[in-house]
């Protein structure tokens, strides 16, 4: 239907382009507003295939990150404690500090049963206090040398006393009554003590102050005594040069004290005069015979 221009048009009359059913949807589509939208169809089986597949792909990474870090920590391990990067090489031990009593072979032997371990599992502490323990050493430090090697140094102490037994056998001990060695003849310098056996020595009471005093004697003192009595613990009694002095201690008490009127007494002429035995068991009133 036409009508002339400027005429009246009835739109009733104009049949539409499109059926409304095939605008609906499309028209909102391309406006974007309107009453009537297509609703959009999802695929719930799909999404949850999909989430499913990111969560096993996750666990995958988190699996594999932990197994890597596993493996690392192992590798790790085995480098530093059982490889032989830092292992104990027996050639490398090297000890100093040992004297005719306490060799430093003897030390060796005690740090090499540490074995082929890592240098990184061993106690310092531990080694210094094993070889402290030993008869004779009065103190050990060791300290590691890396890669293989550990450095020990030690004080080994001269004998404080040799023990003659029943038998007439020689036994050199150090402060605690602790076997050094056995010897065929006297020590210079040595005091010697008269004992029924050395078993016995170590646990007398009496043997133990005696070497307690002997030990803390000025070095000059102690290799001056040629003769050590000790009948109790209570009356233990030196001999210095061939009797010239005869020291009466008493126990093992109050040392030091004891040590400084010793000395102070027997080298003044004016207080020892020709007296040769000095008791100082009761320090503060010794008594000059």
């Amino acid at each position: 239907m036409t009508s002339p221009a400027g005429g009246f048009v009835d739109a009733r009359a104009i049949p539409p382009d499109r059926p409304v059913s095939g605008r609906i949807g499309t028209d909102q589509e391309d406006q974007g507003l309107g009453i009537f939208v297509r609703p959009k169809v999802l695929d719930f089986q799909a999404r949850v295939r999909e989430k499913k597949k990111v969560s096993r792909r996750l666990v995958l990474i988190r699996t594999g990150v932990v197994l890597l870090v596993m493996a690392l920590v192992a590798g790790l391990a085995w480098l530093l404690f059982l490889s032989p990067v830092f292992r104990l090489q027996a050639d490398k031990i090297d000890v100093s500090g040992g004297n005719a009593w306490v060799s430093n072979d003897r030390v060796v032997s005690i740090v090499a049963n540490q074995g082929d371990r890592s240098l990184l599992l061993i106690s310092t502490n531990g080694v210094e206090q094993e070889i402290s323990g030993m008869a004779g050493v009065t103190d050990a430090k060791v300290r590691k040398s890396f890669p293989h090697g550990l450095e020990v140094t030690f004080d080994a102490q001269e004998p404080t006393a040799v023990f003659k037994d029943a038998q007439r056998k020689l036994t050199a001990v150090d402060r605690q009554g602790r076997v050094l060695n056995t010897v065929s003849k006297p020590v210079e310098g040595v005091p010697v003590i008269q004992v029924t056996t050395v078993k016995r020595a170590q646990r007398d009471q009496a043997v133990r102050q005696t070497l307690r005093i002997l030990s803390t004697m000025p070095e000059a003192m102690r290799h001056s005594v040629t003769k050590v009595t000790a009948k109790t613990q209570d009356s233990i009694t030196t001999e210095l040069d061939q009797g010239k002095h005869v020291i009466i201690w008493g126990d093992g008490s109050d040392l030091k004290l004891k040590q400084a009127v010793v000395d102070k007494i027997i080298n003044d002429p004016s207080k020892i005069g020709d007296k040769h035995q000095l008791d100082v068991s009761a320090p503060l009133r010794p008594i000059v015979k």
